[in-house]
């Protein structure tokens, strides 16, 4: 329950001020050979006052760029990444900056919070020492070092730094609610509540401790009282999806159904993916008889839990009271075969098989509840085994006789709202998890986020400087979708191209027409025809790197197709294999095939080789921003987390903005 004393998001409030203050302060000293980088430092710094963060850090990376011994800019880029929940990132630059310059206190702050954010309390508590050797007085450092001292479960130290807080700064609310954190840790809620008392008197518009109020009185089911401390965390902050969870339930202990059935409406209309609200309004609609909408409501807990023992089993008793007889017994077996002496549901099963004439099937199990009350009796039963005992202890757990009990949820959860995509808290769009597709020759100019610049290949400037191509040709990656305007102008390119080949006379000229067609084939997704004029081009000149690395993406792009439309294209994964591997003889300073070969790899799971490929690629070039991205999401999903979230920090850092929210998806994981 209790957090960290953080940078606030709203840029307005003194910590921000501050924190940017530190990053400027040096400006004012610097000379005129510094003063790009020091305009580069004031226009990031006014990013982050209008909380673009992803501009920030562009302006960061530039003044690096120029000044990479000065820590302002090192700085500077941690708080965007800070605020972009890039903890990982942040944690990176703060230590880069430290060495830089070992006497800012504001870099022990920041770096102790990130530290924090990422579980590494013991870190966080020398940074937070550090720190106070340069500002002793510095109240924000002893709050979070009695907040390491609880997550460390170093109860009786916390209890004494909080005390000293208290001493000195008794109007730190703060302090109040972590020492109320503190004791129920210790599962003394009767101090607890002192605590939290004391807090509510300092501030009672902090909407956090109204919700751990009402938590308290739902673990003392005072039901009344924890209707009204939600109710009051709702009008102080009413974007709180789990206030409106939990103040259902004190209502429907209330037995006031109708206003509880309108908060788990309204949680669901605030996040449509909750889990609890999902399950306990199925549970409501059950016991009002609305047994249909129930049913969807737990067929949603068990996609995103398929295995929940206690929603299956409440799904089995709908559809036994809909007259969905075989769904039913397909649900009681699986709760069964986990729990085998399950009386309730052998009883319910066994009805459901008479009720579809399945007689036998139903006195086998009329049988099971005999012999198992009888051995009950008899003091026979059979006891679980330490194996099966762990297994349920794995489901939260789980106690298949409480099937019809509410749940809540263990922390809290803050849903924000986001609006816009290119300005702010990027990290909170909703980002499908897929890699970045291949790089290609193509008309189309070369686009990363908000930063936009060519990709440079010797090859392809020699291409353009000496065949003079009706467009100059790229090296891109994930090209926008075309406009009409484009398509109608590609197809005419392709016209006059085909005219000139057509009518000419030379062999080399020829052959320069025929690439920049298949580029044009390319753009609007002729692939076969693409193809053809690559394989023209490799018979009139063989050694080729362009050619053959063109022709196998066009090949790729043709097997998704085959692939999706259920043909065998393994004959053409062979040919890809080939073509990648003679451009990478041809060329082998060519980061981009290297990128291709891994993407192959990456498709096939065959991570080992792709992180392989993607780091040649780095190697080559360090600053393929669509490699960090993908080999981050090619070392999550073999397993290498922390090492995935550095990658996507890196591609975040150089432009790939949807980098962040997937850090946040998988971090919040």
């Amino acid at each position: 329950m209790a957090t960290a004393r953080r940078l606030p998001v709203n840029s307005s409030t003194p910590m921000l001020k501050r924190a940017i203050l530190i990053v400027c302060l040096f400006l004012s000293l610097a000379v005129h050979a510094q003063f790009k980088t020091a305009e580069l430092l004031r226009a990031g710094s006014l990013a982050l006052e209008h909380q673009n963060y992803v501009v920030a850090i562009q302006y960061s990376n530039m003044a690096i760029s120029c000044k990479a011994y000065m820590y302002e800019p090192w700085f500077l880029r941690a708080i965007a990444k800070y605020y972009l929940n890039d903890f990982t990132g942040a944690e990176a630059d703060c230590t880069e900056a430290i060495q830089l310059n070992p006497y800012v206190w504001g870099l022990y702050e920041l770096r102790s919070v990130c530290r924090m954010n990422l579980d590494d309390f013991e870190g966080a508590k020398v940074d937070i020492e550090r720190g106070l050797h340069e500002v002793p007085m510095n109240r924000n450092f002893y709050y979070n070092h009695a907040l390491c001292q609880l997550k460390l479960k170093e109860y009786e130290q916390a209890n004494y730094e909080l005390d000293s807080v208290l001493t000195r700064w008794p109007d730190l609310t703060d302090a109040y609610s972590l020492k109320a954190d503190i004791y129920l840790q210790k599962r003394d809620t009767t101090e607890a509540t002192k605590w939290l008392d004391k807090a509510l008197k300092k501030n009672s518009y902090d909407a956090r401790l109204w919700m751990i109020r009402g938590r308290l009185h739902l673990i003392h089911q005072e039901w009344k009282g924890a209707d009204e401390a939600f109710s009051k965390s709702i009008k102080i902050k009413p974007k709180v999806v789990n206030n409106y969870v939990y103040r259902a339930v004190a209502r429907e202990n209330l037995n006031r159904l109708r206003d509880a059935m309108a908060d788990y409406d309204i949680a669901l209309d605030l996040d449509p993916n909750n889990f609890i609200a999902h399950y306990d309004r199925g549970l409501l609609r059950l016991r009002l008889g609305d047994h249909n909408r129930a049913i969807s409501d737990f067929d949603f807990v068990l996609s995103l839990e398929p295995n929940h023992i206690q929603a299956l089993y409440n799904r089995a008793r709908l559809l036994d009271m809909t007259g969905d007889y075989r769904a039913a017994i397909r649900d009681y077996s699986r709760v069964i075969d986990e729990f085998p002496n399950f009386w309730a549901g052998l009883i319910a099963r066994a009805r459901c098989y008479r009720h579809l004439g399945l007689t036998s099937k139903a006195e086998l199990d009329e049988f099971r509840v005999f012999k198992a009350q009888q051995d009950k009796h008899y003091g026979v039963q059979p006891r679980w085994s330490k194996s099966k005992i762990r297994q349920v202890r794995k489901m939260s757990e789980i106690d298949v006789e409480k099937y019809d009990q509410l749940v809540i949820a263990d922390e809290e959860q803050v849903v924000s709202k986001y609006n816009n995509p290119y300005q702010g808290e990027v990290q909170k769009r909703k980002v499908d998890i897929k890699l970045m597709p291949m790089y290609m020759l193509s008309f189309l100019p070369y686009q990363n986020g908000v930063q936009s610049y060519q990709v440079t290949l010797p090859d392809v400037e020699m291409f353009n400087n000496q065949q003079k191509p009706l467009r100059l040709i790229n090296v891109t990656c994930n090209p926008k979708p075309l406009s009409v305007e484009q398509s109608k102008d590609f197809f005419e390119v392709i016209d006059d191209l085909s005219e000139r080949i057509g009518n000419s006379k030379s062999v080399s000229s020829v052959w320069g027409l025929l690439l920049q067609r298949a580029v044009a084939y390319s753009a609007v997704q002729n692939y076969d025809a693409a193809v053809n004029d690559l394989t023209t081009c490799l018979q009139i000149d063989s050694i080729s790197a362009l050619v053959f690395w063109q022709r196998a993406i066009c090949q790729v792009q043709m097997d998704a197709l085959d692939a999706s439309q259920g043909m065998d294209a393994q004959l053409r994964a062979v040919r890809v294999k080939g073509d990648l591997a003679r451009a990478q003889n041809l060329d082998s300073q060519n980061p981009y095939i290297y990128y291709d070969c891994a993407n192959i790899f990456a498709a096939r799971s065959n991570y080992e080789e792709a992180i392989n490929n993607y780091t040649i690629a780095l190697t080559i070039n360090p600053n393929i921003a669509e490699a960090y991205y993908n080999r981050g999401l090619v070392r999550i999903f073999a397993g290498s987390k922390a090492e995935g979230i550095k990658d996507l920090s890196k591609a975040g850092e150089l432009g790939i903005y949807d980098a962040y929210s997937i850090i946040r998806q998988y971090r919040d994981k």
